[in-house]
């Protein structure tokens, strides 16, 4: 289908882009990347009067490092963050989370920050940032900045922290250098949205599970942490029984969807058998 005639605008400072918002109002769509957005407007599920590309703001694209803390620009595509030795060095799960996003075309084009910001519970990145305990800088009008924790930054289904007429402009993430990661994703056809997901990131000393965070995909209307298993973990060996042991609760405190692909029980299965599967991996074992 052809979407409905809209006014297209490319703002080049994070300034005039939210004049722009605050001008249009409800009337206007922001469009990061372009990937959730574009087959919604193709589909008539939204009719926009306007709408606000992001990818000629400069500052907005980029990594890089301030002390202990990665620094992501919200357009940043996913094929830079898979790309990134900084990333790859000191944020291992998130990188090894986008390069289980859909296909190398979607990576190419999608960004970092549109993919948050939809919040779908099914995408990927969310369970990673949460387990990474990412942080995310929000700018609205006059310029006003806040910063929003993971844990606050997911409100409910397809809904964020971030309120209308704001941006959201960077996300950073406390480095986890030398810790284990792994994204363990369960689909039935390949680049599909997960049914479930885990991400997990551990930290080893001589055999010793010393740290672990977990993230869940698609277990509830936002991303969740996994926080009983990864108490459990603590002082644990990373040897099949003991992660078994403890991946035994991922599940608790969860409310899955049911649907075409698995009813709530199942779900709720999955995660356990992933969580375990996802911690052996990030621990080397």
């Amino acid at each position: 289908m052809i979407p409905v005639q809209f006014d297209y605008l490319a703002p080049e400072s994070v300034e005039d882009a939210l004049a722009a918002l605050a001008e249009a109002g409800d009337d206007a769509k922001i469009m990061a990347g372009g990937q959730s957005l574009l087959p919604v407007l193709r589909l008539r599920l939204n009719s926009p009067e306007k709408v606000i590309d992001l990818s000629r703001i400069p500052g907005l694209r980029g990594i890089s490092e301030e002390g202990d803390t990665i620094v992501i620009g919200a357009m940043t595509t996913h094929s830079d963050v898979v790309e990134s030795e900084l990333v790859g060095q000191h944020a291992l799960l998130l990188q090894k989370t986008v390069a289980e996003v859909a296909d190398p075309q979607i990576r190419h084009r999608g960004t970092l920050g549109g993919a948050l910001v939809h919040a779908d519970p099914a995408g990927d990145i969310g369970a990673a940032a949460l387990a990474l305990d990412a942080e995310f800088v929000i700018v609205g009008p006059g310029g006003a900045t806040r910063t929003v924790p993971a844990s606050e930054f997911f409100v409910d289904l397809f809904e964020t922290a971030v309120q209308e007429g704001e941006l959201l402009t960077q996300v950073r993430i406390p480095k986890h250098t030398g810790w284990g990661a792994r994204y363990e994703k369960f689909v039935r056809v390949a680049h599909q949205w997960a049914i479930v997901a885990v991400a997990a990131t551990v930290k080893m000393e001589g055999g010793t599970i010393t740290e672990a965070r977990i993230g869940l995909t698609n277990m509830g209307s936002i991303p969740l942490r996994a926080t009983s298993v990864e108490a459990a973990l603590l002082g644990q060996p990373a040897t099949e029984e003991a992660v078994k042991a403890a991946s035994a609760t991922a599940a608790d405190g969860t409310n899955p969807p049911s649907d075409l692909n698995g009813d709530s029980d199942y779900r709720k299965h999955l995660a356990g058998v992933l969580t375990r599967r996802a911690v052996l991996a990030a621990a080397g074992s």
